[in-house]
């Protein structure tokens, strides 16, 4: 058995939050029963089972429960993961008519690609369709993304040497204008301490300087 909790306060306004998360595990059957409670008033019921039918399918029902008002919801989700790429789907249990929700991720020598989808039954209707792209090497890295077929953009970070960092951002919608472009540069003074600057299209700029503070506390005994 497991618990764990959190808490937030916020002075501006005075408000308080809190979670409290127990979570059970049958290790025999790959099963994991999870619950959940927040402050307001929300309870989650989450039932996992992993590891059983293949190595690396994952089956989860996830249920949200609000006793002030009575509102149901809950999801299934699959998912399956390998070395290589990494599926999911999750549906939302709504019996006017669940959205469907599916990804995929494909990876190969320090490229990545994927696709994510969501379908709404009730319209019969694709409401989300996203791919992205992408390279990793050890000083380099490349992302571009197409989202709904409308917004494009992409990225190049470059790490020139041990001290120097660059990266360009550059993204933009069709049938329209607005073209935003950002770049960026890190210049790392001394093992603590980093200058960086930022200017973005609307030729708004910023400088931060960044310190690392060390604390040591000593104990005599």
């Amino acid at each position: 058995m497991e618990f764990s909790t959190s808490g937030h306060a916020y002075t501006d306004t005075g408000k308080a939050s809190g979670n409290l998360e127990t979570k059970y595990k049958v290790c025999n059957y790959g099963l994991t029963f999870t619950q959940k409670w927040n402050t307001d008033n929300t309870l989650g019921t989450e039932i996992s089972w992993e590891n059983k039918l293949a190595e690396g399918l994952k089956l989860t029902l996830d249920t949200i429960f609000v006793p002030n008002t009575g509102k149901k919801s809950g999801k299934l989700k699959a998912s399956y993961k390998r070395d290589c790429f990494s599926l999911g789907s999750n549906v939302d249990i709504d019996f006017s008519g669940p959205t469907i929700y599916g990804w995929a991720v494909l990876a190969f020598e320090g490229w990545l690609a994927g696709y994510q989808m969501s379908f709404d039954t009730a319209k019969s209707k694709l409401s989300q369709n996203n791919f992205a792209l992408g390279y990793k090497a050890a000083d380099f890295q490349l992302h571009t993304h197409v989202n709904d077929g409308t917004e494009f953009g992409g990225s190049i970070y470059q790490k020139v040497n041990e001290k120097i960092e660059t990266s360009i951002n550059l993204a933009w919608t069709a049938g329209s204008n607005n073209t935003r472009f950002g770049i960026a540069a890190k210049y790392k003074l001394d093992c603590r301490t980093s200058l960086s600057v930022r200017m973005c299209y609307q030729t708004v700029s910023a400088l931060r300087l960044s310190p690392e503070l060390v604390m040591k506390a000593v104990v005599w005994l």
